[in-house]
């Protein structure tokens, strides 16, 4: 379904948040899922979302673990946020998080965010699925 909704005649930003609920609805696990956008070098804003509501709207390359994953240009996928020293909670609720970002060559355009209230939730299929999407959502964004 995915693919279906990159292939729809609208804009960038409606494909992805066609895209946030399509993953919110539809994976048990994903409990929060989000787009940050790199506004401008090293700095990431937050774009389309579903979940709470975040005070996270700006991040910079290193802060968090979004902030990580930016700066390493690679996935992080943390299995219990406590333990990280770095993290920036959204949520008391949330207990994982893997972050996955969005690459034209060298240059991040972004990162799929995805929290879970579930310790050890994202598994390798979780990855290799989020790293696929990161790379066609690549091709739609400016």
């Amino acid at each position: 379904m995915a693919e279906e909704i990159l292939k729809r005649e609208v804009g960038w930003r409606e494909k992805l948040d066609a895209i946030t609920e399509l993953l919110k609805g539809e994976v048990p696990h994903y409990d929060w899922v989000g787009f940050y956008l790199v506004e401008r070098p090293g700095l990431l804003v937050l774009g389309p979302y579903r979940g709470e509501p975040t005070e996270h709207v700006r991040i910079p390359f290193g802060r968090g673990v979004c902030g990580q994953a930016a700066e390493r240009k690679d996935t992080v996928v943390v299995q219990d946020v406590r333990g990280e020293e770095n993290y920036l909670a959204c949520s008391l609720k949330v207990l994982s998080e893997i972050v996955v970002p969005i690459m034209r060559g060298e240059e991040v355009l972004g990162e799929i965010d995805i929290d879970s209230h579930t310790l050890s939730a994202f598994t390798e299929v979780d990855r290799e699925f989020l790293e696929w999407l990161s790379r066609e959502v690549e091709r739609v964004l400016p």
